[in-house]
């Protein structure tokens, strides 16, 4: 039986909203689903080499979003310091076409939000190339940088 549209109350309108988002949600292309409702990729196992944990990893981690954490060297940095240098890192990925974001979350420690964690790596390598890098971290494994030997 129908409602008057004037006759619904909160909870009505809560299902009705919750019958609209999920038949939206079916029509989504696969790409533009929440990452948690995406089919997750298919690694196969047959190319996987087990001798290298650093390739082992970065398959696992392909299209899923990963956090790594990168400090910054010198004597006690600034949160402004902190800013300004890891700008320019995120400046120059960019320029590489590797996107990320970039949350300062201490005086010398950023975090960096990549949206395929396979790329974890190659902003790895770049990173710890850099004069002001201390460490970057990524899965709980730390590598040290070029400014760590200061």
């Amino acid at each position: 039986k129908q409602k008057k549209l004037q006759d619904y109350n909160e909870a009505d309108m809560e299902r009705l909203y919750e019958q609209w988002e999920d038949a939206d949600e079916d029509e989504l292309e696969e790409d533009e689903k929440p990452e948690w409702k995406r089919e997750p990729p298919k690694i196969d196992m047959s190319k996987m080499d087990t001798s290298n944990p650093e390739g082992m990893l970065k398959m696992s981690k392909k299209g899923k979003t990963l956090m790594m954490f990168a400090s910054v060297s010198g004597r006690n940095p600034t949160e402004k310091e902190t800013e300004t240098i890891t700008q320019l890192w995120q400046g120059s990925l960019f320029n590489a076409n590797i996107e990320t974001q970039r949350y300062v979350v201490g005086a010398n420690r950023v975090i960096f939000m990549l949206k395929d964690g396979s790329k974890a790596w190659e902003i790895k390598d770049f990173l710890i190339e850099q004069d002001r890098c201390l460490e970057v971290t990524i899965e709980n494994q730390n590598f040290p940088g070029r400014g760590a030997k200061e």
